[in-house]
C-alpha cells in the first residue's frame, strides 16, 4: 500500500506543484489587476483628469455607465468608451492643463 501511495505522489506531485505555481504567479496577480482596474473605472467622476489607453490626456466633463466625454483642448470634447480610460492622473496637476 505504501508503494502505491509513493507512485501516486511521484506521478501527481509535480503536476500539483505546477498548478500551485501557476495560480500564484499568473492567475492571482491577473485577477488582482483586473479588480483594481474595475475599481478605478467605477471611481471616475466629473472633473477627474485621466489618460486614455491611446495616450490622450483629458478632463471628464460627462459620463454614464458606457460613455465618457473628455475635454482634451479648449472647446474640444470627445466621447470615448469608459473602458478606454487607461489611468487617472495623480499628483502634479500641471500634466493636464486645459
Amino acid at each position: 500500500m505504501n508503494m502505491d501511495m509513493a507512485t501516486a505522489m511521484a506521478t501527481w506531485g509535480p503536476i500539483a506543484v505546477m498548478l500551485i505555481i501557476f495560480y500564484f504567479l499568473l492567475y492571482r496577480p491577473q485577477k488582482k489587476a483586473q479588480q483594481e482596474r474595475e475599481e478605478m473605472l467605477n471611481s471616475l467622476t466629473k472633473g477627474t483628469k485621466v489618460i486614455t489607453i491611446g495616450g490622450i490626456y483629458g478632463i471628464i466633463t460627462q459620463l454614464n455607465e458606457k460613455v465618457v466625454t473628455l475635454k482634451i483642448a479648449e472647446k474640444v470634447e470627445i466621447e470615448i468608451s469608459r473602458g478606454s480610460i487607461g489611468s487617472i492622473v495623480k499628483g502634479d496637476s500641471s500634466e493636464v492643463s486645459l
